[in-house]
């Protein structure tokens, strides 16, 4: 077992948007940084997980953070740069790659992976930030209120290392250092009683979490065969249909979310060329052969996280580590399945029966097999913090019409999206309501009692309900620049969190920072707050500013 050669000022666990939002942002502020993540790559749901960016309308705006907008300015640089886009898409400003149109910027996985990369590139090699990659925390040494150092374990050879730092930073997709540390935390669902939501349920449960997706990417490639073996538990997928659901999972049906109605919705509604067509294929695209030079990309990529592959039978969290490799496995064997059904039973939507010219691109998620590197984890342990966010402070229909989410003093960043909640592992079906647009407060990121760890991923001081609103892409980027902030400010006054969110001046501070040197949106203006959509489920709709 080694250490650091020296402690930093600030050590994050987690690389994903969170935690690679902290690091460069407390790095470029002149703090010394070391930045660790379990995978081979940085960016948790945008690359290992594979999700294109789930996003609110006005991403496009002066009003997303500036890192973020950098990040997203530069995916799309990268494609005018390395690849043969024809003239009209890379003249496009609000260039798209994939066409899909559940986000303006569908790519590659790996696209996102290097910008990440770059720009974190120059704090590397002034020798501010250093990045470790393929290690998770195991061991945690507490003293009382303060962690003192994680150790860490290398997945490739099951080496050791201990880091220690002064202010600690949870940036997990599961919340891993809460238990580890003793920090108090959630897991799962609050009782309506407990937190006053319209829609949490009557009893609490913790093993109420969010369903898991394990995605892939396939390209379509008509008269070839690229059939996988059938897998071990296909069968089960065929037969089994849960009580809140239409029937097994291997098929084009599902629910709709919002109103809980028996739909069908096919991989392909029509021709598989079209630019935009209301289908499955065609919704989360990431390459789309229109966007290159003629013969460059002879077929579109599609990104399958799709309803059909969320694994509910088992939850994630709070349960035993051979119990998670179990729940992990199902997921990959889900997804598998929902494969092998398109390739060889799936009913076409030019008659017939299978797609056998679905090829697997794992490749292409920098994976070594077909599924994307990581599984898209939805929920995490939370922390008991200082402010909890409820529906009552952001659900439109406990808001009553009219009234804007609730407005926070000591609001640190923003962000909308719908609260978005898929079947949970506890048999409880879909919760997609109403939502406003939002603010962060500085209460939610400062535990209650632990002194020098903050949380920096979907592991803030949200409920079940309102985790389904900010657990998404920009929010999480912006949880984890405030949390960059924070950490800076700490070190600099010698102040706990706690101490800083209990002083006005140095939430003034703060706020300074991140509004006037980092140029954060602390406040949506009157015209987004008062914003009141017909349809506000789809993050692309155009809105006016």
């Amino acid at each position: 077992m080694t250490s650091s050669t020296r402690p930093a000022d600030l050590v994050v666990i987690g690389g994903g948007l969170g935690g690679v939002a902290a690091a460069l942002t407390a790095a470029r502020l002149g703090q010394q940084v070391v930045l660790t993540e379990e995978y081979a790559m940085l960016g948790g749901q945008l690359t290992s997980q594979a999700v294109p960016p789930d996003e609110h309308p006005w991403i496009e705006s002066d009003l997303a953070s500036p890192s973020y907008r950098a990040l997203r300015a530069g995916i799309r640089d990268r494609y005018r740069r390395a690849y043969p886009l024809t003239l009209a898409a890379a003249a496009d400003p609000e260039l798209n790659p994939g066409l899909g149109f559940v986000s303006r910027v569908c790519a590659e996985p790996t696209a996102g992976a290097a910008v990440i990369e770059e720009m974190l590139a120059p704090l590397v090699a002034s020798g501010r930030l250093e990045v470790l990659l393929g290690w998770r925390p195991v061991a945690a040494d507490v003293d009382g209120a303060r962690v003192r150092s994680v150790t860490l374990r290398r997945g490739a050879d099951g080496a050791e290392r201990t880091l220690e730092g002064a202010l600690f930073v949870d940036a997990t997709e599961r919340g891993d250092l809460l238990p580890l540390t003793g920090t108090e935390h959630v897991v799962g669902a609050e009782s309506a009683d407990r937190t006053g939501e319209l829609h949490a349920p009557a009893v609490a449960d913790p093993f109420d979490q969010q369903a898991i997706s394990w995605c892939f990417a396939v390209e379509y490639r008509p008269g070839e065969d690229h059939t996988i073996d059938r897998p071990a538990g296909y069968a089960s997928w065929t037969e089994h249909v849960d009580a809140f659901w239409p029937g097994p999972q291997l098929s084009w049906e599902d629910i709709e979310p919002i109103t809980l109605e028996r739909r069908t919705r096919p991989m392909f509604a029509g021709p598989t060329d079209e630019p935009r067509v209301e289908d499955l294929w065609h919704y989360r695209r990431m390459l789309a052969r229109t966007q290159f030079a003629p013969g460059f990309l002879p077929h579109d990529v599609s990104l399958v996280n799709w309803p059909q592959i969320d694994y509910w039978r088992a939850p994630l969290l709070g349960v035993s580590p051979a119990e998670q490799e179990a729940a992990l496995d199902g997921a990959r064997d889900l997804s598998l399945s929902f494969l092998h059904w398109m390739q060889t039973e799936a009913p076409r939507h030019d008659g017939g029966t299978g797609y056998p010219g679905l090829k697997p691109r794992g490749d292409l998620l920098g994976s070594p097999d077909h599924l994307a590197v990581a599984p898209y984890i939805r929920e995490s342990r939370r922390i008991e913090a200082l402010f909890t966010v409820t529906e009552g402070h952001i659900g439109r229909e406990m808001r009553g019409e009219g009234v804007a989410a609730a407005q926070f003093d000591d609001s640190v960043g923003t962000g909308y999206y719908r609260i978005d909640l898929h079947p949970s592992s506890s048999g409880r079906t879909y919760v997609d309501i109403a939502c406003l647009p939002f603010q962060i407060p500085l209460g939610a990121l400062v535990p209650r009692r632990m002194t020098n760890l903050l949380p920096a991923n979907k592991n803030i001081g949200t409920t079940h309900i309102t985790n389904g609103a900010y657990r998404l892409h920009p929010v999480e980027w912006s949880i984890g620049e405030a949390v960059g902030a924070l950490a800076v400010e700490c070190r600099r006054t010698g102040s706990t969190p706690q101490a800083l969110a209990a002083s006005a001046e140095g939430v003034a501070d703060l706020q300074r920072l991140l509004g006037g040197t980092l140029g954060v949106t602390l406040r949506w203006p009157r015209e987004i707050r008062d914003w009141s959509p017909v349809q506000d489920h789809v993050a692309t709709e155009t809105a006016v500013v």
